[in-house]
């Protein structure tokens, strides 16, 4: 059965930090790209970032470039993202998602607040 578990998730302060984590299980982590895409309330889904499964190549949305960074242990199965100098503009339900060609395995996400 796959799973991924997100957590990490909470109420932040504007300017502060929060680390994001994905535990996955049931498919071979290792050969899939892993990414975390947010929603913000009344917006579409959008990618924030991106690792493929050899670590060698990461992207970021042009709006976290900077302050968020994505990691991946293929031992533990997680993907992480570390964000930091959040803003209110980051308040958003964060999802992991892995994919493999047609297969696409996605979180039920976690919720981020920043707020003061």
């Amino acid at each position: 059965q796959v799973q991924l578990v997100e957590s990490g998730g909470g109420l932040v302060q504007p300017g502060g930090s929060l680390r994001l984590s994905c535990a996955a299980s049931g498919f071979v982590f290792s050969w899939y790209t892993m990414s975390w895409y947010r929603q913000a309330p009344g917006k579409n889904r959008e990618l924030v970032a991106s690792i493929s499964s050899s670590g060698s190549s990461i992207k970021y949305a042009d709006s976290v470039k900077g302050r968020f960074t994505i990691s991946r242990d293929d031992v533990k199965k997680t993907v992480t993202l570390q964000m930091s100098s959040l803003g209110p503009e980051d308040t958003a339900v964060y999802y992991c998602k892995g994919n493999l060609q047609r297969y696409e395995y996605w979180g039920q996400g976690t919720r981020v607040t920043v707020s003061s």
